[in-house]
């Protein structure tokens, strides 16, 4: 169940896409590279975002069942200039502000194409929230911008990147063996600077077909260790596990081998 509700998820794809946009008229370097997608400089990053946010609206909006090409997206690709902070602001805006709007006309049980197990709306908006959050995140790191997250998010982002993982085991299984959780190998994640209330810990183990995970607080075979944000980000391979603040307790070839394996 996610840590937060529909409306939660799109209102949070608005407010994570303006903290977004205000990075941009902040005078960043819309040139500067980004060092965790390094393919990308900061502008390409954006119209990656806004781009994924105009293909999520129009499968909303057409309750679309079966993938479409991004040939058939509106506006897709961004504006037409580039190196206009300005216009890729607004852009950038206008992109949320649409799948927002469809997003809420269909409602969360609206049935719509995934690449997932689920089937409904209610996917595109949590998955719009973290595309934009972790993209946030992308664009900060690149200009050497202070990043913050509100620690519901922090959390229901961590939930969902494992809802996904697993989603894309469950219908591609590959051998466990490259995951190192075979044999009874286990990880566990700790958020030490949340309160008790929030739950903000995870255990990831072997299960049949893939692997299974529950939050709460049980011993593992390695445990990552550190403030939330800080755990999210290196979960995404955005910080190395040893970035300050962050602890591996354990066998840290469990940690090393989710990191490089985990995907969807």
């Amino acid at each position: 169940m996610p840590t937060l509700s529909y409306d939660d998820h799109c209102t949070e794809i608005t407010r994570q896409t303006e903290q977004l946009a205000r990075l941009l008229l902040s005078g960043a370097d819309l040139a500067a590279r980004v060092p965790t997608c390094p393919a990308w400089s900061l502008e390409e990053l954006v119209r990656h975002t806004g781009g994924a946010m105009r293909w999520a609206e129009l499968l909303v909006r057409t309750r679309a069942r079966a993938d479409v090409d991004d040939s058939e997206v509106p506006g897709i690709d961004g504006p037409d200039g580039w190196g206009d902070p300005a216009a890729l602001e607004a852009w950038l805006t206008n992109s949320a502000a649409a799948v927002v709007g469809a997003l809420r006309k269909a409602g969360p049980d609206a049935a719509v194409w995934t690449w997932t197990d689920a089937r409904t709306a209610d996917f595109w908006a949590r998955r719009m929230v973290h595309e934009v959050l972790v993209h946030r995140a992308d664009a900060a790191l690149a200009v050497g911008a202070p990043f913050e997250v509100a620690a519901e998010v922090a959390c229901d982002a961590i939930d969902e990147w494992l809802d996904l993982v697993g989603s894309v085991q469950r219908r591609r299984p590959r051998d466990l063996g490259g995951w190192d959780l075979a044999d009874g190998r286990s990880l566990h994640l700790h958020a030490t600077d949340t309160a008790a209330e929030l739950d903000a810990e995870w255990l990831i183990e072997a299960a049949e077909g893939g692997f299974a995970w529950r939050r709460g607080h049980e011993k593992a075979t390695a445990a990552l260790r550190g403030p939330l944000t800080s755990v999210l980000l290196a979960f995404y391979r955005r910080l190395p596990p040893e970035a300050p603040g962050l602890e591996v307790l354990g066998e840290s070839a469990v940690l090393d081998s989710w990191l490089a394996t985990a995907a969807f």
